[in-house]
């Protein structure tokens, strides 16, 4: 008996028809496909010019095709702009910097800032809260340390995979440089995500405080901010009021920060990506909630 296997008759044989047409494929030699990124961007544009595809669905396809070539060290929050907690700080210090920044993580240092021992949930300070006796130190998470080098597209394999949102970012010295997180990864591809800081352009942008005090996006225009306070603020050259303190205050404000502009005071809510994204603003000399912390 042989072994060998039957043959295939030509009847049962599976074809796979070329149905392009003679036109069609002259075409695709005298036009490849791209051969760069940014041919497949072009490419991209027009087929949102001919309506194969969204605008929104385009910008998302190029921010892929752009994070393949971003590192950890482009997108990072700078070490100068990182919220740490101190593993020695009191309970009430550790809540007030939860409720100011509204973070859901941050990294843990012991002694000197360069040395990162863990990463705080701002959750499990309820069990503090709970149980005292408890020593924050039991409560840390694992640091994820990750070099400036890092690919995104590496990074954001490595964050669905441990189920980790946040890492430290390391220089090639071996000193902190900043940290990253999945949403600072993510808005490379989908865009700005708003969090609980963020608002729709039509929920307005200045909003009162128990307090007397106010809530001002840093996006607020410069004559907004003066027909609302009733203060004469002016500068051809910004347009913002955010950009106007920074360049007035000559850094990047951190939170926290205060700076008197014609009579207001503003303290320093919220940063992100470098700029402000809220302010606090009174009148000078209002006592507010955050004189009293």
């Amino acid at each position: 008996m042989s072994d060998t296997p039957p043959s295939r008759s030509p009847k049962h044989e599976i074809k796979h028809e070329d149905k392009r047409g003679f036109l069609q494929k002259l075409a695709e030699m005298l036009h490849p496909g791209p051969d760069s990124k940014d041919e497949l961007i072009e490419t991209l544009v027009e087929a949102q010019d001919n309506e194969v595809i969204g605008a929104q669905s385009r910008e998302m396809l190029e921010g892929v095709i752009r994070m393949a070539d971003m590192t950890a060290g482009d997108v990072m929050v700078a070490a100068t702009r990182m919220d740490l907690v101190n593993i020695d700080a009191p309970f009430d210090e550790l809540l007030h910097l939860v409720i100011d920044t509204a973070h859901s993580r941050f990294p843990v240092y012991e002694g000197e800032k360069e040395n990162i021992i863990g990463i705080l949930m701002a959750k499990d300070l309820l069990k503090l809260q709970r149980a005292p006796e408890l020593n924050i130190k039991a409560l840390l998470r694992p640091a994820v340390f990750v070099p400036e080098s890092k690919g995104l597209n590496d990074l954001l394999r490595e964050f669905r995979g441990n189920r980790n949102h946040l890492a430290i970012v390391i220089d090639e010295f071996g000193r902190t440089a900043g940290l990253i997180t999945i949403e600072d990864v993510l808005e490379q591809i989908v865009g700005e995500i708003e969090d609980e800081f963020d608002i729709a352009e039509d929920d307005g942008d200045i909003f009162g405080l128990p307090d007397r005090s106010f809530r001002v996006s840093g996006d607020t225009s410069i004559e907004r901010v003066s027909e609302a306070f009733g203060v004469a603020i002016s500068d051809a050259d910004f347009d913002t009021i955010g950009g106007l303190v920074a360049h007035r205050m000559g850094h990047v404000p951190k939170r926290g920060e205060h700076f008197a502009l014609s009579g207001l005071q503003f303290s320093v809510l919220h940063t992100k990506g470098g700029a402000v994204k809220w302010f606090k603003v009174a009148p000078v000399g209002v006592q507010t909630s955050l004189d009293l912390n």
